[in-house]
């Protein structure tokens, strides 16, 4: 069987609105002036979902560069709560995805560049590709689920598909 190869697409709210939320201060965001004309707050970006008797917790994942060409042979999905990605290093980084449900293959991926000052926040159940930094290790501040029960499946993409070089 050929490797399927992804080809990147432009990370925007609509494209992304099967998967989950883009997190980013865009006028498209609602957003009003807070602290006395100071400060411009981008409100509501993200529907957090912690599941049933889950509870939001904030992390920081730090990321190895990878490098590509890159295989993506495994995806995962957290069954139980949402999970979002907002960099703190200002730096770009790609986003693999696949609609929720049954196990993805790698006709069912695609590919988003991400640029530095844009999150995604995966809806729960969504498949998705771990942490994929580029360049440099990149630290990301992730909010999701903290809870009972097993919230991680992951699958193996056979045959894998390819990330091209840039």
């Amino acid at each position: 069987m050929d490797t399927v190869t992804l080809v990147p697409e432009v990370l925007t709210r609509e494209a992304f609105a099967p998967f989950g939320d883009v997190i980013e201060a865009s006028d498209a965001a609602r957003h009003f002036t807070i602290n006395g004309g100071n400060t411009e707050r981008y409100h509501d970006l993200a529907d957090i979902d912690p599941g049933p008797d889950g509870k939001a917790i904030v992390s920081i994942f730090r990321g190895l560069a990878r490098t590509l060409p890159f295989r993506v042979g495994m995806m995962e999905r957290h069954p139980l709560g949402s999970q979002a990605f907002v960099p703190m290093s200002g730096r770009h980084y790609l986003v693999v995805v696949a609609p929720a449900g049954p196990a993805p293959a790698a006709a069912d991926l695609r590919l988003f560049v991400a640029r530095g000052d844009q999150g995604v926040n995966y809806t729960r159940g969504v498949w998705h590709h771990p942490l994929l930094a580029l360049d440099e290790t990149s630290d990301f501040l992730v909010i999701d689920r903290s809870g009972e029960g097993p919230n991680c499946d992951e699958v193996v993409i056979d045959p894998p598909a390819q990330i091209a070089p840039r």
